[in-house]
């Protein structure tokens, strides 16, 4: 399960959402040993010094780094001869949406689409920024809301993955997200979580995703199906159907079961999740 106890975090961003182009930037910045602290980072990097600060964030949140190394993940993708180093890709889009999830560093997107949206699906930043609130009220979060803080961060999650209205401003149509369709502004400028076509998101995309979030584990339980159809905006029985298709397409791997209504995906063997991501790109 990807809800955890994680102490909140509403900052690092310098306010700044991110753009694809900023994660290759800042892959090779810290292959070729830029220090982001120095001085000599914005020079690097060719960015103002809270961009650089920003760009750090980003890599950090998705998991592409730790300690300013960068991942095996990173590697396969970001390189110069990577799967997807300018993350062009729409499968790379959706383990990125994952792992910024995931990895719960930028706490709002956790909180956004696996407890937030349980209760609604449609809102308005104030929705939002209440929920926020009493999230922190618990007591292993005390102290951590503060309200111009949340207000930002909550604009830089909706801009990540809100179609701009205004046509004029072109620079915002290069945030991270937006294609994937997640999130849409309403015609009473509120927002809403969409329900996402099945066909939208590779299988074998999926199935890398299945094997990093089952980590030890042989079991995906239906809760954890729950938990996976409210990251990818799919209804629990798309989702289930993706599920049996992916059995189908490995039986000597996967098997699903539905006994009484105790759903259930096990895999039977090992697989190698970087051969798995190695046959999406492939195809491309």
């Amino acid at each position: 399960m990807l809800m955890n106890p994680r102490r909140y975090s509403f900052s690092g961003h310098e306010s700044f959402y991110c753009k694809p182009l900023w994660l290759k930037k800042g892959y090779d910045a810290l292959c070729n040993g830029v220090n982001f602290s120095s001085p000599e980072a914005v020079a690097a990097l060719g960015v103002g010094k809270n961009m650089v600060s920003s760009i750090r964030f980003w890599m950090r949140a998705f998991g592409l780094c730790e300690n300013d190394i960068p991942s095996r993940l990173a590697d396969l993708i970001l390189a110069d001869d990577g799967y997807d180093p300018f993350i062009e890709d729409e499968g790379t889009l959706w383990l990125l949406h994952y792992l910024l999830i995931k990895n719960n560093i930028a706490s709002i997107y956790n909180i956004a689409f696996l407890e937030f949206q349980r209760e609604r699906k449609e809102f308005d930043r104030s929705l939002l920024q209440a929920f926020i609130k009493r999230k922190c009220g618990s007591a292993n979060q005390k102290n951590l809301y503060n309200e111009n803080t949340v207000r930002k961060d909550i604009g830089v999650f909706l801009h990540n993955y809100v179609m701009p209205s205004d046509t004029k401003t072109i620079e915002d149509f290069s945030a991270i997200f937006l294609t994937l369709g997640l999130i849409r502004k309403t015609a009473t400028d509120r927002y809403l979580f969409n329900d996402i076509s099945p066909d939208k998101i590779d299988r074998d995309i999926l199935l890398y995703i299945l094997l990093d979030y089952k980590g030890g584990d042989r079991t995906v339980s239906v809760d954890s199906m729950q938990e996976l159809s409210l990251i990818f905006g799919l209804p629990l029985s798309s989702f289930v159907e993706i599920l049996k298709d992916l059995s189908s397409e490995y039986p000597d791997l996967l098997s699903f079961s539905d006994n009484s209504g105790v759903k259930n995906l096990q895999f039977i063997k090992d697989m190698d999740a970087d051969l798995v991501l190695k046959k999406y790109y492939s195809k491309k």
